[in-house]
């Protein structure tokens, strides 16, 4: 392995301006938003189309130089941050919204286009692009990691939205994963098996999505409760009746207080829900009237809705700048973030197990999620001086996890696995961890494909994750 005879291969097909040995780039592409530590990358390189992606992997796999793609670094369990020595391929110039196809409600893109870009695109035509993780990130890092969001309830997961990828393989190879049709009963479904293969498959160079058209209307609304408990089961029986909602996240008193202090919010500091409805007018009078007299029954204490564009964005963007909330309310501690995902009928035991480990192990955190599909996240604010703190907050992170399997949930519901959570894999998937390895090594027989990510090395099951000090 020659990381110097590979760089000056890569001369032959880039531009001087598309490889960079910088320190401070490395550096960059050699971190993302969560607490794992790694190694430095040895050099980024930045394609502009699938044929020079193809042509760096068959020099990576020729040279035996492991690679690493990259986005925009806003992965949460370690996924971009190298293991070993390594070249990171930065996607961000592959950012071309390339089809736009209102007939067929489908749209073409390069994955370094982001959610925003694309929706600002989209509404051009009427449409929108319905997966919103808190963070702007790209659609390619958004298919590795199967991301979702708070419209996943109604609309589905990143995985929903995929009909087509071009994936190149370690060998430099292209293949396409599926077309255009919205549906198919031919061969094997590839969507499914790279959409979440967090770049340990392929690199994905293209990706062809379902969009939606924007509803005529959106109602969006808060409704506080006296416990999480009457909250989250308020949410049960809404699903439960069939009321079509778009939108429904759980932000208990600690999260809303942040909220409050950081972006000048005035909301109750009690358990809440923000909803959001699409439709018609006249239906979603109906609903809403329905939905009232259902959280009516778990001691709803007060109940607000807004319909102007501004009020609420306002909402949403409260909502998705929690994290940064929680940051900026405690300078000089690092952001830990966690979720995990349960059957939805054991979501109110599960917030109310962090919740309470949260107390007894004297953690700084709030809860928040997805309530909708039984997807929550706890936020911790971490002294990354203090070792014994450093040492309580894995062990909630295992408690939290355990918790989660042991009433046959996920490990994980959107951030993935990357580094962090590989050591629950054999737990999680018993025999069948030992299929996803095989597949690996039939598609990457050299390992070069962002390695030590998802899946353990075979009778290396456990890894334990390292707060970065």
């Amino acid at each position: 392995m020659s990381v110097t005879a590979f760089v000056e291969s890569l001369h032959e097909f880039l531009q001087k301006d598309q490889i960079s040995e910088n320190e401070t780039v490395r550096e960059q592409h050699s971190v993302d938003e969560s607490y794992h530590k790694g190694s430095i990358t040895q050099v980024v390189v930045f394609p502009r189309s699938t044929e020079e992606t193809s042509q760096i992997l068959a020099a990576a796999s020729k040279h035996v130089i492991p690679v690493v793609p990259f986005g925009l670094g806003t992965s949460l369990e370690g996924h971009v941050v190298p293991m070993q020595e390594c070249v990171t391929i930065d996607f961000t110039e592959m950012n071309a919204v390339l089809e736009v196809s209102p007939d067929d409600l489908i749209v073409k893109v390069q994955p370094g286009v982001t959610r925003s870009q694309l929706n600002k695109e989209l509404k051009k035509h009427g449409l929108f692009f319905s997966v919103d993780p808190g963070a702007d990130a790209t659609l390619g890092g958004m298919a590795a990691t199967n991301a979702s969001g708070t419209t996943s309830v109604r609309y589905g997961i990143m995985r929903d939205q995929v009909r087509d990828l071009e994936v190149v393989l370690a060998s430099g190879e292209v293949i396409h994963t599926g077309s255009k049709a919205a549906k198919s009963s031919a061969g094997l479904h590839l969507n499914g098996l790279f959409v979440g293969s967090e770049g340990i498959l392929g690199c994905i160079t293209e990706l062809t999505l379902k969009v939606y058209g924007i509803p005529e209307y959106e109602m969006a609304g808060r409704a506080t409760f006296p416990s999480v408990e009457n909250a989250v089961q308020a949410v049960v029986s809404l699903l439960q009746s069939g009321i079509p909602i778009a939108r429904v996240e759980l932000l208990d008193e600690i999260s809303l207080k942040q909220l409050n202090h950081h972006q000048k919010t005035d909301y109750p500091e009690i358990p809440t829900l923000f909803m959001e409805f699409h439709g018609n007018e006249a239906g979603l009078a109906q609903d809403v009237d329905f939905m009232k007299e259902i959280v009516s029954m778990y001691d709803c204490e007060a109940i607000e809705f807004v319909t102007n564009n501004a009020e609420r964005n306002r909402l949403w963007e409260a909502r998705h700048n929690l994290a940064y909330s929680f940051i900026h309310g405690y300078p000089g501690r690092k952001m830990m973030v966690t979720d995990v995902c349960v059957p939805i009928s054991e979501l109110a035991g599960a917030v109310r197990h962090a919740q309470e480990q949260l107390s007894e192990l004297n953690l700084i955190g709030g809860v928040t999620g997805h309530v909708g599909d039984g997807n929550f996240h706890v936020i911790l604010m971490i002294d990354l001086a203090d070792e014994e703190e450093k040492a309580r907050a894995n062990t909630f992170n295992e408690s939290l996890v355990a918790y989660g399997l042991e009433r046959n949930g996920t490990s994980t519901g959107e951030h993935g696995v990357g580094y962090g959570k590989q050591k629950y894999m054999e737990q999680e998937f018993g025999a069948a961890l030992g299929v996803m390895q095989q597949i690996k090594a039939a598609l990457d027989p050299q390992g070069i494909l962002n390695p030590g990510k998802l899946l353990p090395a075979k009778g290396e099951n456990v890894y334990e994750s390292v707060i970065k000090s």
